[in-house]
């Protein structure tokens, strides 16, 4: 049977706003942070999806002078090019058609504050140009008007691509990429930081014990195994939606692998086909051990191997 693992209790998350880690290099961050935040210039966040960019801006924003003023966000990916053009700057009634109400932007609402600009690489390279003119000169016209608009709004703004090459590609101005990325921020991923995984697993079980009756105390190795060799490309956010899934569909006190989601025990979602062999092989043994609840002898029975071959393959694959 998989041994229990409790919380360590030497565990100790450090913090900036509501960014957790005990990884070296986010520490490091954490210090760069609190002097960007200090300043106006603009800032660009780098980092896979799930990282927190989010979070970083909100944070940004929370320790800066402007702390005071709105904060107000936008996902440029969610607009067509006429919409996002309105909600960034405004339009007057009549500008366009459904334009029945003159309506402010966000810039003139983020007045003072700070505007949040999330996958800013989508934005098209006409708008480009207008969002370039409003930093260089604190102004902008609001769709179908007239007159300019003066603000004072710092811009944050991230995305998942690389910038230069979207420059390189024509996707993206280069006069733009310079005014935003002032100071350039990347976000490691999950995979690479150093003890996060399972320091950020527990952190969340504790959030989730707050939400009912269900009290996690602890998790099998075998669970815990895979949460560590999981790549976890959904970052930070997939490893808390999994502590959540755990939480509902298991019941107890103790996370088993069969409570993980089916792609962090080793198993492919439904139509999906297998990276290798090797990961495929990998995904019957942690299939066997879950459906087993990880008696070993039972899932090499199932899959049709010697329990010395299956001790073999779980060194191999570092399984426990």
């Amino acid at each position: 049977m998989s041994q229990s693992l409790r919380r360590p209790p030497h565990l100790r998350l450090r913090s900036f706003r509501h960014i957790f880690t005990v990884c070296p290099e986010m520490l490091a961050l954490f210090q760069v942070f609190k002097r960007v935040a200090a300043s106006h210039c603009t800032v660009i966040i780098g980092g896979e999806t799930g990282t927190g960019k989010e979070l970083v801006a909100q944070a940004l924003h929370a320790e800066s002078p402007r702390h005071r003023a709105p904060f107000l966000e936008v996902n440029c990916a969610t607009f067509s090019p006429t919409l996002l053009e309105s909600e960034l700057f405004g339009h007057q009634r009549g500008a366009f058609t459904g334009a029945v109400h003159s309506r402010k932007g966000l810039f003139e609402l983020a007045d003072d504050g700070t505007l949040f600009l999330d996958e800013v690489a989508e934005i098209p390279l006409d708008l480009q140009g207008k969002l370039l003119r409003v930093m260089q000169e604190k102004s902008f016209i609001p769709v179908g008007a007239r007159d300019k608009v003066k603000v004072d709004v710092r811009v944050i703004s991230a995305t998942n691509k690389d910038i230069r090459r979207e420059v390189a590609e024509g996707r993206f101005r280069e006069d733009l990429s310079y005014r935003l990325r002032v100071v350039p921020l990347y976000l490691p991923p999950l995979r690479k930081r150093q003890g996060d995984v399972e320091a950020l697993f527990w952190h969340f079980v504790a959030e989730t014990n707050l939400q009912g009756p269900r009290q996690i105390e602890s998790i099998t190795s075998s669970a815990m195994e895979a949460i560590r060799g999981y790549s976890w490309p959904g970052n930070v956010r997939e490893l808390r939606s999994a502590v959540e899934y755990a939480y509902v569909v298991g019941e107890g006190p103790n996370i088993g692998l069969i409570h993980l989601p089916p792609e962090v025990r080793g198993e492919q979602p439904l139509g999906t086909p297998p990276r290798s062999l090797a990961d495929a092989e990998r995904a019957r043994i942690l299939g066997a051990l879950s459906r087993h609840n990880g008696r070993k002898a039972a899932a090499a029975g199932e899959l049709r191997i010697s329990r010395s071959t299956l001790w073999r393959k779980l060194s191999l694959y570092r399984v426990q």
